[in-house]
């Protein structure tokens, strides 16, 4: 009863939002501590948006759950880099929002201080393992990979959340055994903090799902109101987020001048994820990238973590069919 009520409720939220707000302009969040930040942050520095005829206004939250939660509430209109495992549960649990795009997929390690003595994963049990906090995409994804590929469940690790920055101080102060961290963090490191990688995430999902498929651990996603009733304006803004991943991925040296300057990188960490751009970020709704997050869905719900069934409608594919017509 009470889940219900909180749906209707943010629903008609959502609603009530999208008719008072002036229709030309398109309400857009990302979270800022995450690999979101320098796609943003090239994303509001350059015109692409303004180009593609789109008029947007950005959101920054500080939490990598805070899009997903503005977005079903109706506070903004669209997420990218939103955690996939998030928007398939709350779409799942009846929010009305819908996927229109893959954007991230899990270039994560598991690593561990180079002394350490922790030889493999399946080391695991017992230990605390430091990653995004719990419902990120990282986190679930993760505790999938150990209790599938290891036997290991939520119950026997502790996980200690926090975002990238946090998770090398734990690491740092042996306030954690292990981690799961992003490639361009593990490469950011350099000669300061010494790591040794136990294996990625794409090695480990290839593993458990006996595919080649990486997966997703952020999405667009949308409100349903918005991409039913408009989606050539999605389509526009899909256009201008592969404007985006063009631009960055020729324009390295600007793109790490950015990120020093609006996300106060210092020029070495900007360097790296300026040369890990193409590996970061993606924007494509292919039938692969949706037979990827449908697994995804399913062996979440294997793992308890998604309760409910996905819905048919879940995949908003006419904009992206739209923008690759463009």
């Amino acid at each position: 009863m009470k889940k219900s009520i909180l749906i209707a409720t943010m629903t008609a939220g959502a609603l009530l939002s999208m008719t008072s707000k002036a229709d030309d302009i398109i309400r857009i969040g990302y979270w800022t501590s995450g690999v979101s930040l320098g796609y943003g942050s090239v994303l509001e520095a350059k015109g692409f948006l303004a180009e593609r005829g789109v008029e947007a206004e950005f959101m920054h939250f500080p939490s990598v759950n805070a899009p997903m939660q503005a977005l079903a509430s109706g506070s903004i209109d669209l997420a990218f880099g939103a955690p996939a495992a998030g928007v398939l549960n709350s779409a799942s649990e009846g929010i009305p929002i819908k996927i229109f795009a893959a954007t991230q997929p899990a270039n994560v390690h598991f690593v561990v201080p180079e002394d350490s003595n922790i030889q493999s994963i399946s080391e695991f049990r017992g230990k605390s393992i430091g990653m995004s906090p719990e419902g990120s995409s990282v986190a679930v994804i993760a505790s999938a990979i150990l209790e599938e590929n290891y036997g290991i469940s939520s119950n026997d690790f502790s996980l200690i959340g926090g975002n990238e920055s946090r998770l090398v101080q734990f690491i740092a102060q042996e306030q954690v055994d292990a981690a799961a961290l992003r490639a361009v963090t593990v490469e950011q490191l350099s000669d300061d903090l010494k790591v040794r990688k136990l294996g990625s995430f794409a090695e480990e999902w290839s593993k458990l799902t006996q595919s080649d498929a990486v997966p997703y651990i952020g999405v667009g996603a949308v409100s349903s109101n918005l991409v039913d009733n408009n989606p050539e304006i999605i389509a526009n803004v899909i256009s201008a987020l592969r404007d985006t991943l063009e631009w960055g991925s020729n324009h390295q040296d600007e793109v790490a001048h950015i990120l020093q300057e609006n996300a106060n990188l210092p020029a070495h960490d900007a360097q790296v994820y300026a040369g890990l751009w193409d590996e970061m970020y993606r924007i494509s709704l292919e039938p692969e990238d949706i037979d990827t997050l449908t697994l995804q869905h399913q062996i979440f719900m294997d793992n308890g973590v998604i309760r409910e069934e996905m819905p048919d409608d879940l995949f908003a594919t006419r904009p992206y069919e739209l923008a690759t017509n463009q």
